[in-house]
């Protein structure tokens, strides 16, 4: 058996661990339930990835987002490392497949999207499987005290028992003391568990904040002063553009980015900033989950985020190279008012919940009592307008109904088409003899993609087959649709909408089991987040990382030196009081004094006066004589 480090310089070529990973590697691989805050940046993953590569068997992946769990495979696959992940938008056919591979095949790492573990077919597939290693990503999710509750891993712990030797590993970049207690007891922590908090504070990373009328000269001015990489944060896919544009036209390297976008569009952008081609993107939150960017210079903010904790994970996407970075907060009164407002609306009446959930059963045609666990195509903007909904209230009615364990809304992302072929070689050569229209096609995809395509899923590229034949996509597509009609390969067409999936069996809409009072619970507790947002924003008299670094009940004593407020009261330290300087100007302009001389005669505090007397040397005022007294120069 390989140890930790051997795995981690084969794998990542990393010759040693950054602070506390190998005290959580240890820990994991000692059998202890273990939970690790690490900061965005901090390398979480190879925490549970490298224990799942040292131990036989398959590591368990648990994560909420798509998006996420899709960059950890391909990052895995691109080292060599086997990996497949299960997630809502996915054909059953592929699942099966998938949580085949997981028995009989060689499969390392199984990601799964959290309502998967409520069901039969994994329940059953997972007791075949010689499981490894059960890790928990996002560990916040679980707490209804965390910023993004997700109901579905509550059902953790009874998973746990189908698997009861196996130990866990929980690991999140953000949680307060209350969610850390929460997630050790909701996962059903066992006695002697490991618990491990790399400090919130990050020294290189300077925070501040600035209260300006207009935006965008002052984002000019940061974006001028500071080179390098940089990131701007905005709330709606329109700013985005506009901001974008109006950068591009001050001379600035810029593009956006949103979830609004193609999938190969935001993976293009992607790749021309990771590879500096771009300079500053503009994007939502959409932008950052699973890219690791480490010379970025500047984070700013141009609208409020929600919470500390969203903030905290998207200003830590600066200076993850330990070197100076600057993380930069622009608002303006109605900002805060916006805010509030926000929150507010987050929240609509189990009325409208209701009328939204019956609207989704009438455009899907879903009878009571069916479609537990099935997925569909979501454009809410278009669902709304068919329903004459207003959009932002059926957004969030959508949201509340996912807090309620109903169902679930992925997040927009690009999934690409995939083809597996469900008959064997022999079948398929008969199939091309006797159907010469299709040789081309089935050629190129063996040529293209070979032969695991008998045997898994794989991303295709509908462009890229028909150059190669020199057919048009409208006819690959036909082609491979009626090839999938004859159960000679199974096509799955890429998708770029959101995945809308029905948790439970759907409910009458007057019986829709709603839990009004956990609800109003939920957004008391939204609106003390937002409250501590807004007590970081306008907060004048205290060090920013103290301020973060409370928040997450890490108690320090030390200020960072670096934020806006710490900066500003170093420079008025290197002031000095006019009265002080005037008061030693009028003694030394009587006779020289030793500096000790000068203690004793005036009634400076000694600190004050030391700085003071070096701030006139510095300038020229004062000077010292070959006797070692100070006298007016």
């Amino acid at each position: 058996m390989k140890t930790p480090h051997q795995v981690l310089q084969e794998v990542w070529g990393y010759p040693d661990f950054r602070p506390l990973q190998l005290d959580i590697v240890e820990a994991t691989l000692a059998g202890k339930d273990t939970l690790a805050l690490l900061p965005t940046g901090g390398g979480k993953s190879i925490c549970f990835q490298v224990p799942g590569l040292v131990r036989e068997g398959i590591t368990l992946v648990v994560s909420p987002l798509i998006a996420l769990m899709k960059d950890q495979v391909e990052q895995l696959k691109r080292r060599g490392v086997s990996a497949a992940a299960v997630y809502s938008g996915m054909s059953k056919r592929e699942i099966d497949i998938t949580l085949d591979n997981a028995i009989y095949g060689n499969l390392k790492f199984l990601y799964l999207s959290p309502e998967r573990l409520q069901t039969e077919l994994l329940r059953e597939r997972v007791k075949r499987m010689k499981v490894a290693l059960l890790a928990i990503d996002e560990a916040h999710c679980i707490s209804q005290w965390g910023y993004d509750f997700r109901p579905p891993y509550l059902k953790i712990p009874e998973f746990r028992e189908l698997i009861p030797e196996v130990n866990v590993i929980a690991v999140t970049a953000s949680a307060t003391p209350q969610v850390q207690a929460d997630i050790q007891e909701k996962l059903a922590f066992k006695k002697g568990s490991g618990f491990f908090q790399k400090s919130f504070a990050r020294p290189n990373l300077s925070y501040s904040v600035r209260k300006v009328d207009n935006k965008g000269p002052k984002l000019l001015e940061i974006l001028q002063k500071i080179p390098g990489t940089s990131v701007v944060y905005v709330r709606s896919r329109r700013r985005t553009e506009e901001i974008a544009r109006w950068l591009q036209g001050k001379g600035i390297s810029a593009d956006f980015y949103h979830a609004g976008m193609t999938g190969e569009e935001r993976t293009q952008k992607q790749a021309d900033w990771i590879e500096d081609r771009t300079r500053v993107i503009v994007a939502t939150n959409a932008f950052g989950m699973g890219i690791d960017k480490p010379d970025v210079r500047t984070v700013v903010h141009l609208d409020l985020p929600d919470h500390l904790e969203a903030y905290y994970q998207e200003a830590g996407r600066a200076g993850r190279d330990e070197k100076k970075a600057f993380a930069v907060m622009l608002y303006n009164d109605a900002d805060v008012q916006n805010l509030r407002r926000r929150i507010t609306a987050a929240y609509p009446s189990p009325e409208f919940m209701r009328k939204v959930y019956q609207a989704l059963a009438n455009l899907y045609q879903i009878a009571v009592g069916s479609h537990v666990l099935s997925s569909f195509t979501l454009d809410v903007e278009a669902f709304a307008k068919q329903y004459n909904l207003p959009p932002g209230a059926t957004y969030h009615a959508l949201k509340r109904l996912e807090d309620s364990d109903i169902l679930q809304l992925s997040e927009s992302f690009h999934q690409p088409s995939k083809v597996h072929f469900r008959v064997d070689n022999r079948r398929l050569y008969q199939f091309e003899i006797a159907e010469a229209g299709f040789e081309p096609l089935l050629k190129a995809l063996l040529r293209q993609y070979g032969g695991e395509l008998f045997a898994n899923f794989l991303p295709i590229s509908e462009s890229r087959i028909a150059s190669e034949i020199k057919r048009s996509v409208s006819e690959v597509t036909r082609q491979l649709n009626a090839l999938a009609q004859r159960d000679i390969l199974d096509y799955d067409p890429r998708k770029e909408k959101p995945q809308l999936t029905f948790l439970t069996t759907r409910y009458d809409a007057s019986h829709l089991p709603l839990d009004v009072k956990w609800l109003e619970e939920r957004k008391q507790r939204d609106v003390e987040k937002m409250e501590a947002m807004i007590h970081y924003t306008e907060h004048r008299n205290r060090c920013r990382t103290q301020l973060i670094l409370e928040y997450f009940g890490e108690v320090s004593y030390d200020r960072c030196g670096v934020c806006d407020w710490c900066v500003e009261q170093k420079r008025a330290a290197q002031k000095p009081d006019t009265a002080d300087r005037d008061q030693i100007l009028a003694l030394l302009a009587q006779y020289p004094q030793t500096p000790a001389e000068l203690a004793t005669n005036l009634s400076i505090p000694r600190e004050a006066l030391k700085q003071s007397l070096q701030l006139l040397l510095d300038q020229g005022h004062v000077q010292y004589t070959p006797e070692g007294k100070v006298e007016v120069a």
